[in-house]
């Protein structure tokens, strides 16, 4: 265990070494690797703004429950308990039949009707907001909620979710697309970088086969220089997308005054930017491997 920490901190010296050699090319290395991983980071934090803006947005989806006529209190505080403790249900808004009955008494047209009723022909409601918008699981919300006592019927805005989960899935799709085309970028970056950087050092590597050096020891040092840099690369795309995200939040405030929302783009939670920087280091270590195992391969041939 000893040697192998000794091996690994030696490796990771000589890493940090190589970058600070060359500081203007390791910045601008590690300033193309933050530029390429913003963009499919930045996609992945606009697509989750977009989703928590949607359900927002007056029209998202909801579910409108109105119970049976003679439903009383007890049955309305059991549904309450029952929404209260279900996961998929974000809030809901009770509405009472005396107070739906005055919204529609408040229409010239049908004032005077509702006026000559003898008793209040509507029922209680309750307004039901989701977490999740996908068609699928509204629907079996919408049949487990049917089977819940007094309640007579559910109304959902299938067509609008179905919509909105169109143009959030095409959007997930276009982002894994993107994602994946961009990270092959980045591994090209390292690989070339990594690759530049065994050239400079051929008789060294050649000297340390001599004496004995395995592959594992030659090779160490340069996955430590290619997760390094793409390490650095993700914390350098936190910090555009954290600039971009200030930018752009000044100029949506007035526009989230006008449709009274709450418009704001927000960052990446810790455990998405430690997923963010992690990615990037795996990138970059990925490209490192490919370049230094394809040099000691065709070294070992000729």
């Amino acid at each position: 265990m000893k040697v192998w920490l000794i091996h690994h901190s030696w490796a990771l010296r000589r890493a940090l070494k190589r970058l600070s050699d060359t500081p203007f090319a390791s910045l601008l290395g590690i300033f193309v690797i933050g530029l390429v991983f913003s963009l499919p980071a930045g996609g992945y934090m606009l697509l989750g703004n977009l989703q928590t803006v949607s359900r927002q947005i007056s029209g998202a989806p909801q579910l409108s429950l109105f119970l049976a006529l003679n439903a009383d209190a007890a049955d309305i505080r059991e549904i309450e308990k029952n929404m209260g403790k279900h996961p998929e249900i974000r809030d809901f808004t009770f509405v009472p039949k005396d107070e739906a009955l005055n919204q529609l008494r408040q229409n010239n047209d049908l004032g005077k009707v509702i006026d000559k009723l003898d008793k209040n022909p509507l029922p209680d409601a309750f307004i039901v907001n989701t977490h999740r918008t996908n068609p699928a699981v509204l629907e079996q919300l919408r049949e487990e909620i049917l089977k819940w006592r007094k309640v007579e019927h559910v109304q959902l805005d299938s067509a609008w979710a179905e919509r909105l989960h169109a143009f959030l899935e095409l959007g997930q799709s276009v982002l894994l697309i993107l994602a994946s085309l961009l990270g092959l970028v980045l591994i090209v970056i390292v690989y070339s970088t990594t690759r530049l950087q065994m050239l400079a050092m051929q008789d060294e590597i050649g000297i340390s086969r001599l004496i004995g050096a395995t592959h594992s020891f030659i090779r160490r040092p340069f996955l430590y220089f290619g997760a390094i840099q793409g390490a650095a690369g993700g914390v350098m795309a936190w910090l555009v997308i954290a600039i971009c995200i200030h930018m752009v939040n000044d100029g949506l405030t007035g526009l989230s005054k006008l449709y009274t929302i709450d418009f704001a783009l927000k960052h990446f939670s810790p455990e998405e930017s430690a997923g963010l920087v992690f990615s990037a280091a795996a990138s970059g270590w990925m490209g490192a491997w490919l370049s230094v195992t394809s040099h000691l391969w065709k070294t070992e041939i000729t």
